[in-house]
């Protein structure tokens, strides 16, 4: 069967025309990804592409999150730049969350630092070190990542930590890193690091808050456990 050109749709199936006349929420995931890369293939329409894509990550738009140009080369009509323009909005649509997140006038749960993370650390193949920075009123100075490391551990060095804080003023702190496994439970080593952070940071007059460990749809929170 012949294929039936975008231009051919009715116009208020034409996804740049449907989101003109309705507004981006009636638009399905398929037609906003197709008005991005503008056109299909020989035998598919940017949309019926899209489509095919997205059921290829259970039509789970943090799964295509994770993707790389790789993963959508796999897919004819699918090259670099068509690639690189889908990753690049996924990305605003993370820093977007970001920002709304960092908005918060203070850091007042586990969970709260957990939102604020996720974005960052969600997509991650590797594990990242994090310290969040705070001043007496738990709000937020600056996040800064001190290391990257291995898919299975990541190396942290306490005085990198405790310089950052005593750089920016910071009278509190809370560590956060990502487990790429999916297990949010603390390993032996992210226990002991946090005791020798606690005990270091004590001797400065600064408070560890909390240690949480991010994963895709989780956390673990030292605090909450009863371990800080």
């Amino acid at each position: 069967m012949e294929k039936l050109n975008i231009n051919q749709w009715a116009a208020e199936d034409r996804p740049r025309e449907k989101m003109m006349q309705k507004g981006a929420e009636a638009l399905s995931d398929a037609e906003l990804l197709a008005i991005l890369i503008g056109s299909g293939n020989t035998e598919e329409t940017a949309v019926t592409l899209m489509q095919r894509i997205l059921a290829a990550c259970g039509n789970d738009l943090n799964r295509l999150g994770k993707w790389e140009v790789r993963d959508f080369s796999r897919f004819k009509g699918m090259g670099p730049a068509k690639s690189i323009t889908v990753m690049a909005s996924l990305e605003l649509g993370k820093r977007r969350k970001l920002q709304e997140r960092s908005g918060r006038t203070a850091i007042r749960s586990s969970a709260d630092i957990y939102e604020l993370f996720h974005p960052l650390l969600c997509d991650l193949a590797t594990e990242e070190f994090w310290v969040l920075l705070m001043n007496h009123a738990a709000k937020v100075i600056d996040k800064v990542r001190i290391s990257r490391g291995g898919i299975d551990q990541t190396t942290a060095d306490v005085r990198s930590i405790l310089r950052e804080a005593l750089l920016q003023r910071a009278t509190q702190i809370a560590l956060i890193h990502n487990h790429p496994s999916g297990n949010p439970h603390p390993s032996n080593d992210d226990q002991r690091l946090t005791e020798l952070v606690r005990k270091a940071a004590q001797t400065m007059n600064i408070h560890l808050t909390d240690h949480v460990i991010v994963t895709d749809g989780s956390h673990y929170s030292f605090n909450d456990e009863g371990l800080l």
